[in-house]
């Protein structure tokens, strides 16, 4: 799976976070191995410009989705004639969504994370223009926010055990990489 990003938004955020959420998306809704996603991050005025262009309202917002390809999730990756398939763009403004950061009480991250999720379902044809939509949208959003934190922070934990175990090793005098020698008969 291809996902790039590029940050023209002037504001220094994780961009490798961004990244694993939206693979994480990607991976959890079955997305081919195969699809390619892009991410941009931009300043107030440019998400104004495309905001009022592509969906005829004034100023800028948090989060635009824009599928390229319709995503058929039936196809097989291995299917004759099959290609990567260009999901997309989403494109993200961190100037706009650090205020409705500070208002849910979370850090900017946290509300890129959910834009970014919120932008891969709008890619995948979900929607929020209905209340059973939106219910629907936003449902899956969260339980993917949701088992998105915990499998980062059990990777985090694995890793601070692997760490905590090299060391004891390198204290005894073990190579952490290599295992003792067995005599053999």
């Amino acid at each position: 799976m291809s996902i790039e990003i590029a940050n023209e938004s002037g504001v220094e955020v994780d961009e490798g976070t961004i990244v694993s959420v939206a693979r994480y998306a990607l991976d959890r809704m079955s997305v081919s191995q195969l699809a390619e996603l892009s991410i941009v991050l931009v300043e107030l005025n440019v998400m104004s410009d495309l905001h009022e262009r592509w969906m005829d309202l004034p100023g800028p917002t948090d989060v635009m989705a824009f599928p390229m390809d319709e995503y058929d999730s039936s196809r097989r990756p291995d299917a004759a004639g099959s290609g990567p398939a260009l999901l997309g763009d989403i494109v993200l403004c961190p100037a706009f969504a650090k205020d409705q950061a500070r208002k849910a009480g979370h850090e900017l991250i946290d509300e890129l994370h959910l834009l970014t999720v919120h932008g891969v379902l709008h890619l995948l044809g979900y929607d929020h223009a209905e209340p059973d939509e939106e219910r629907e949208m936003f449902g899956l959003q969260n339980r993917i926010l949701a088992d998105y934190r915990t499998a980062r922070d059990e990777a985090e934990r694995a890793a601070a055990q692997r760490d905590a175990d090299n060391r004891v090793l390198g204290t005894v005098g073990l190579d952490p990489g290599t295992s003792p020698e067995v005599p053999r008969d």
